[in-house]
């Protein structure tokens, strides 16, 4: 069956302090749909969605803080970021939130047939975001509140290595060819990237105010990555590994763009706005919500 993941998704205005009963296997297992998986950060579970009604059909405690979601090559599992820092806003004074819970730090195993949380691997500290490498055996973990990478044996779920990035890294992408992860830092503007062949380092690059997320090009050698708060999108050249120009999308401030994704053909970038409130041609293909923002993406 193919498989449908969601991004991570925080419902602030559906937290509770009662977490739901996770909805039996065989209720899920009626319908024969591609299935959405949503991590809800907030309630610290995650939500299945059948695709073709797009009713929730489950809905499954994973743990504190749920956020980054990818699957395995062979779409059997799921791996989930989890974390027990506490929640905080850019603007949000570190020193009067709670002392962080390390012990809820880790990358929850999801099988995806039995509906289950198999186990939680050690993924580094404070896990947000990662990606998996092509042939499923490595995970590349953002370490948003240490500055660092972590590499994690799946079968074994060791940390084999972690490197430095820069500040509040975040969004993890591995290139089409599987050579090279990139790995976007909030807090310093920049793209670390990370040679999985030698675990090493080999480069960083500015990008803009505020990365977060990178879309890669399948048959060209072009990235595209948000600029937050320059209000704008980032064309990258994956080969020099460099920044080419900046789109512009609007004002900063008003347009914030948050996550950028490609169509399945490449020609078009979708990317969010987060507070934007606005849509960019072609309009068909947006929702006239303003929740997303539609961009020609050239080659």
């Amino acid at each position: 069956m193919l498989l449908v993941v969601g991004f991570s998704v925080s419902f602030t205005g559906c937290s509770s302090s009662r977490k739901p009963e996770p909805t039996k296997v065989e209720d899920v297992s009626k319908s024969s749909a591609p299935r959405i998986y949503v991590t809800n950060e907030v309630s610290g579970d995650m939500t299945v969605v059948d695709s073709a009604s797009y009713n929730v059909i489950a809905t499954i405690p994973l743990g504190k803080r749920p956020r980054g979601i990818h699957a395995s090559p062979d779409h059997k599992t799921l791996y989930v970021a989890l974390s027990g820092s506490p929640i905080a806003g850019p603007d949000v004074d570190e020193s009067t939130l709670p002392p962080a819970d390390k012990s809820a730090d880790g990358i929850g195993v999801f099988d995806v047939q039995q509906n289950k949380l198999l186990r939680v691997i050690h993924g580094g500290s404070d896990p947000e975001n990662f990606d998996v490498s092509k042939d499923g055996k490595q995970l590349f973990i953002s370490n948003e509140d240490i500055s660092a990478v972590s590499i994690v044996d799946t079968a074994s779920g060791t940390v084999l290595k972690t490197l430095g990035t820069g500040g509040q890294p975040g969004g993890v992408k591995v290139t089409p060819d599987g050579r090279f992860v990139y790995i976007t830092s909030e807090e310093t503007g920049t793209i670390t990237v990370l040679d999985i062949g030698v675990q090493k380092v080999v480069t960083t690059f500015k990008v803009g105010h505020r990365p977060r997320s990178i879309a890669f090009m399948p048959d060209a050698p072009r990235a595209y990555v948000n600029a937050e708060n320059d209000g704008a999108v980032v064309m990258v050249d994956t080969v020099k590994h460099k920044m080419l120009k900046a789109i512009s999308l609007g004002k900063p401030g008003e347009i914030k763009p948050m996550a950028v994704l490609l169509s399945p053909d490449a020609s078009r970038l979708y990317v969010s706005t987060g507070r934007g409130r606005r849509v960019f041609e072609p309009k068909t293909l947006c929702r006239d919500s303003g929740s997303w923002l539609c961009v020609k993406a050239r080659r």
